[in-house]
């Protein structure tokens, strides 16, 4: 008998503390979560006992991203229509970090009379206007967050300081999606929110190559400590995976 009261009050603690750890757990959101840096991210986040949702274009084709734990959610950020299901799917969803991943980077540009104008449009739309869409649509969740951090993976690429010059659509498509971080930082600042953009270094997956420096597991570890770390004093500012600040 007393073996088996012991065994019920182990079991009422167990099941009272998952209860508390579900009320008390934060929720992130990351685009582009079905591969590289998104996938890696859902992972980290997971083990970090964090609830996430991963959002796909394709979710029918997002297994490992479901295999790693996460709410799977399709989502364009092109697309308004696809964006505003997402909202109205995701309607009473407290978020506390949201993690602007979804991007593309077409290589062709690198001279002027190489651009193509329609892929420069396409990649403004993805890499500027969608993170800016996304965090338009989901503000009333963000707002019901706890931490109210909203994360822009931008690229040392975006700075104009740093500019080397080539790939035209993508640097001016991440230095516009900078001024949007800091003015959504100076705009949501008094409400406590914390909006940067971060650099992931240069990392192995299909859009930074094979022969790229870090892996994303390093790239990733060095961002979610960055991203734990962020606060006031840190808000509208751009950083790299080591927390190193990247000038504008």
């Amino acid at each position: 008998m007393k073996a088996l009261q012991i065994l019920l009050i182990s079991t009422l603690l167990l099941i009272g503390y998952r209860i508390a750890y579900a009320e008390e757990s934060s929720t992130v959101l990351i685009t582009g979560a079905n591969r590289g840096i998104g996938l890696e991210y859902a992972r980290a986040y997971r083990e970090l006992g964090y609830q996430v949702i991963g959002t796909a274009r394709r979710p029918e084709q997002a297994n490992e991203l479901r295999e790693a734990g996460a709410r799977v959610e399709q989502l364009d950020v092109t697309d308004a229509a696809s964006v505003a299901a997402l909202a109205e799917r995701l309607d009473g969803v407290a978020i506390d970090i949201l993690i602007n991943n979804a991007g593309i980077f077409d290589r062709a540009d690198v001279s002027l009379d190489k651009i193509d104008f329609d892929t420069m449009e396409r990649t403004f739309r993805v890499n500027a206007f969608g993170p800016l869409r996304v965090t338009q649509a989901l503000l009333p969740n963000l707002r019901a967050g706890k931490d109210k951090r909203i994360v822009n993976m931008s690229s040392q690429m975006g700075s104009i300081e740093n500019s080397s010059g080539r790939w035209y659509a993508y640097r001016a498509s991440k230095t516009a999606l900078n001024q949007f971080t800091k003015s959504l930082s100076v705009e949501l600042a008094p409400e406590g929110f914390v909006v940067v953009a971060l650099h992931p270094g240069w990392v192995r997956t299909d859009m930074g190559g094979e022969n790229a420096t870090y892996s994303t597991d390093e790239s990733v570890a060095g961002l979610v400590k960055v991203i734990g770390e962020l606060d006031s004093e840190r808000n509208g500012r751009f950083f790299d995976f080591e927390g190193k600040t990247i000038p504008w």
